[in-house]
């Protein structure tokens, strides 16, 4: 809260609060941090707090939202699972956190080299783990220009394709089955926005044409 305490969040539009997403994003890749004290954002976070985003990513350990969008405590309300997945609880904290904590913008964001969405890719199967990669595989079976012979997770073209349409896919989900998600859209209260994080430039590359904004 600290490093964004000069903007008023209550009057923060979807698209600014984008637009404070990719700056920090820019930090990140140049290896700029902004300073902060940690003690004091402890300190001032302690009976409320104020996320301007929400997003939904990957628990892939090298996704770490705040440190890609160089964000502080309190700044990003972090939703994540493997594969970036909408489920019900999912929908439910992105729910909590746009309407009753005031987030501005919900962000859907895929990582390159996942390894869910290679698991989607190989027809995984096995303990709990089908139950995330079964909801990747729309995003499969909608990739149709890869033949058939190299529809594998040893195809990179393929498992980006499919990267990406599951971003698309979750976002898809999220707005279908969130009446609240869906209200808040329809009052311009939010926006909504997929992006694609790269492991090795570390750049997050927004979808734009499929974003939904006021």
């Amino acid at each position: 809260m600290s490093i964004l305490k000069k903007i008023n969040r209550e009057n923060l539009s979807p698209k600014e609060a984008l637009e404070i997403l990719v700056e920090g994003n820019q930090r990140f890749i140049n290896d700029v941090k902004r300073d902060q004290n940690l003690s004091l954002v402890r300190e001032e976070l302690k009976e409320k707090q104020q996320p301007f985003a929400a997003v939904l990513g990957c628990s892939d350990s090298r996704t770490s939202l705040e440190l890609i969008f160089d964000q502080s405590l309190g700044d990003i309300f972090s939703v994540r699972l493997a594969g970036n997945v909408a489920c019900r609880k999912a929908i439910g904290s992105l729910e909590y956190s746009c309407k009753y904590l005031g987030s501005k913008i919900i962000v859907v964001m895929g990582h390159s080299n996942c390894g869910a969405v290679k698991a989607a890719c190989d027809n995984f199967k096995e303990g709990n783990i089908e139950e995330i990669t079964k909801l990747i595989q729309p995003a499969v079976s909608d990739e149709k220009t890869i033949p058939d012979s190299e529809r594998n997770s040893e195809n990179s073209d393929f498992v980006s394709r499919v990267c990406f349409l599951n971003v698309q896919k979750q976002m898809e989900v999220i707005v279908n089955q969130s009446d609240i998600v869906k209200d808040l859209l329809q009052k311009k209260q939010i926006g909504i926005i997929g992006g694609v994080y790269s492991l090795t430039s570390g750049l997050v590359e927004f979808d734009h044409q499929n974003a939904i904004f006021s």
